[in-house]
């Protein structure tokens, strides 16, 4: 007897007349402007202009979306080249199936062409939007409950997921939510990823390194747990061994770069605090300055006050003389 379980919605979308609201595009949507908002949030704080981050994401997320679908299509090919399947599917990806690993290396491919374009070191901008991006893939994960896919295998905990729909194969019944398991991951890697940069200034891509490898343990094992058709190598899923090699690479990157380049980069943006970017010790700066010169104005006045008073009693005491020469006379 099923006591408790987490619906999955009767339809993934609604129409607004001719006009189709779809949830997973909302989800993927939603993720972006968090993304960019805690991105732009983080980059100031490093010392750049708010808005270059958005600007940068101009080119990141487009390059992301292909990167994403194109993963996707590639890996799962048989889904829309095989006998009886329309290839004009692969273009529909408001109907799920945005691989991460193809959106991060063709985002990242995005973002280097913006960064590059404003002079902007590319290790830097990944640090700053690394816990966003995570928060964009929690919510993002949503989108695969209004399309009620990519599940577990079948449990009867009472956070189970319902799946009612039995449309490309699918089994009505009650499945580990693995949506939602990836999407506190996810939340849980933002969170670390900013406590360890508070905590270890970390710089020169480190950040982005450590939100790589601390998602890729959190995907092995929400992956191995999935039940949806995949490739496999050697018993694993194809995307358990990317995750493998993703982690080794990320975590060879942090070791490296911690001994060719400890610390963190000074200067994020070229000309930032010119235009306004400037930081605290700027504005320490900038009120010692105003201080000072406030002080020499009112030197400056104080010296013409008395040059006033000399000025008159010497005018006082000319007179004086000049009365008495008169009197004697």
């Amino acid at each position: 007897m099923e006591l408790a379980y987490i619906p999955s919605p009767s339809r993934g979308v609604i129409h607004l007349g001719p006009i189709p609201l779809r949830g997973y595009a909302f989800c993927i949507i939603i993720g972006v402007f968090v993304a960019v908002w805690l991105g732009n949030k983080r980059w100031i704080a490093r010392g750049g202009r708010s808005g270059t981050v958005a600007d940068i994401a101009v080119w990141a997320v487009p390059f992301g979306l292909v990167g994403g679908r194109l993963y996707h299509v590639i890996t799962d090919y048989e889904l829309y080249f095989s006998e009886g399947r329309d290839w004009v599917d692969a273009f529909k990806i408001w109907e799920g199936g945005l691989g991460i690993w193809g959106a991060i290396a063709l985002g990242g491919l995005g973002a280097w062409i913006g960064c590059r374009r404003r002079g902007i070191p590319m290790p830097a901008y990944a640090d700053a939007v690394a816990p966003g991006i995570a928060l964009a893939q929690a919510i993002g994960r949503w989108g695969n409950w209004f399309n009620q896919e990519l599940y577990g295998r079948e449990t009867d905990v009472p956070w189970a997921l319902k799946i009612t729909s039995s449309t490309d194969g699918r089994v009505p019944g009650t499945y580990h939510p693995t949506f939602l398991y990836e999407s506190l991951w996810c939340i849980g890697v933002a969170v670390l990823v900013i406590w360890a940069d508070r905590r270890f200034k970390l710089g020169h891509g480190r950040a982005f390194a450590l939100y790589v490898a601390s998602y890729c343990v959190g995907r092995f094992w929400v992956e191995y747990m999935r039940v949806d058709d995949a490739h496999h190598i050697l018993g694993l899923r194809l995307n358990n061994w990317t995750a493998l090699i993703v982690f080794l690479l990320a975590v060879a990157y942090i070791v490296i770069s911690a001994k060719k380049r400890p610390g963190r980069e000074a200067v994020v943006e070229p000309g930032a605090d010119a235009s306004g970017g400037a930081t605290e010790g700027d504005a320490d700066a900038d009120s010692d300055s105003t201080a000072g010169a406030k002080d020499e104005d009112a030197k400056g006045e104080a010296e013409e006050d008395v040059e006033e008073d000399v000025k008159d009693d010497v005018k006082d005491d000319v007179k004086d003389e000049a009365g008495s020469a008169t009197k004697k006379t």
